[in-house]
């Protein structure tokens, strides 16, 4: 007679499986400050961001759309995958890609997506900046919203423990939309200030500070003048300054089309962006001032397009990741900003970066 053990065993096998993905790799030896993880299921990875509580948020490419995925173990295992674009928003031939993403404290999940509606030639107001988002313990995405109906790109997302949620983009100026209810509604397109000259086929990068300013790193194009820039918007004033955060100039008539990014540290921010091809990154304090030793030039070379990201520890340590040809590549900093061990690098696909600084004080990175 049969055992009744081994058919037990494989239905318990399987039910686990369709609950979690288990990572294919042995778990990161503590020692290590950065952790390589591969997006299960063979995607793509595309944004990645942690919420108060330390659970992982992962959003990743693949065939069907856009895929969001969470950990609460510090990306060792992760949920099943759940789509971000909803049935009724997927047309023949019309992509999606991700952007940016938010996570609000809370644990609300925030994405932004451009399509190539351009390329299908459908009405221009659908060349726009497109928003889903996902309540806490939500089992799908909200349906996908276009937030300024115009030919637009660079879009970026915030979001602070407060209910704001801001889409920044590029539509020949810098304008911005903003939620006071964690994305249910969004205001009227607002330009931030006439005086910025972006460069238009660049990106923008956003997050809120600890004085509950937006800080915005964007690229200025004024006389071809290419140069680095922080905003600082105190939405409640309608208030905004800026800050030159490059020091290595660049006067090119042409655009660079490159992708940087802001996070937020303990001291106020971190910026990393290219110049001429080189990464370069530096910490700013809280009005967006460069801090010792100023811009910092990293091994980074990156192509046009392809992503950068900054994760700061709270030791000060600081992590440095750059895409270019399918290979992601890291350098770890010291709080003084010298170079910590060899620049890393593994097989990655696609052009994006994502990483997070898990509960266990590791840098993750996903490839």
């Amino acid at each position: 007679m049969p055992s009744p053990i081994r058919p037990l065993i494989r239905a318990i096998a399987v039910a686990s499986t369709a609950y979690v993905f288990l990572m294919s790799v042995p778990a990161a030896d503590a020692a290590d400050p950065v952790t390589i993880v591969p997006v299960p299921g063979g995607g793509r990875p595309a944004a990645a961001r942690t919420d108060s509580k330390g659970t992982i948020h992962l959003i990743f490419s693949s065939a069907d759309g856009p895929q969001y995925l969470r950990s609460t173990d510090g990306g060792a295992t992760f949920s099943n995958a759940i789509s971000v674009v909803d049935r009724g928003s997927q047309k023949p031939g019309l992509d999606f890609s991700v952007w940016d993403l938010a996570v609000s404290p809370d644990g609300h999940v925030h994405v932004a997506m451009g399509t190539n509606a351009w390329k299908l030639k459908l009405p221009e107001e659908e060349w726009a900046f497109h928003y889903a988002r996902l309540e806490p313990g939500a089992s799908e995405f909200s349906h996908l919203r276009n937030i300024n109906h115009k030919p637009s790109e660079g879009f970026s997302l915030a979001a602070d423990d407060k209910g704001r949620v801001t889409a920044t983009w590029l539509s020949g100026k810098l304008y911005a939309n903003v939620s006071h209810d964690n994305g249910k509604t969004f205001g009227p397109n607002v330009e931030i200030d006439s005086m910025i000259d972006p460069c238009d086929c660049c990106t923008t990068s956003a997050t809120y500070g600890a004085d509950g300013k937006l800080a915005l790193l964007y690229r200025e194009e004024s006389n071809n003048d290419r140069d680095m820039f922080l905003v600082l918007w105190d939405q409640e004033r309608n208030e905004s300054s800026r800050t030159r955060v490059s020091s290595t100039l660049w006067n090119v008539d042409a655009c660079p089309m490159s992708y940087f990014e802001v996070t937020r540290d303990r001291q106020g921010f971190v910026a990393v962006w290219p110049t001429k091809g080189d990464v370069y990154f530096a910490r700013l304090d809280g009005n967006g001032v460069r801090q010792s030793p100023g811009e910092i030039r990293t091994p980074g070379r990156t192509d046009m397009r392809t992503d950068m990201l900054t994760l700061t520890a709270v030791d000060g340590t600081t992590v440095v990741a750059w895409k270019k040809k399918g290979v992601l590549n890291w350098q770890l900093y010291d709080q003084r900003g010298r170079p910590s061990g060899s620049t890393g690098s593994a097989t990655s696909e696609g052009d994006s970066v994502a990483g997070v600084l898990n509960s266990r004080s590791q840098f993750v990175l996903f490839r």
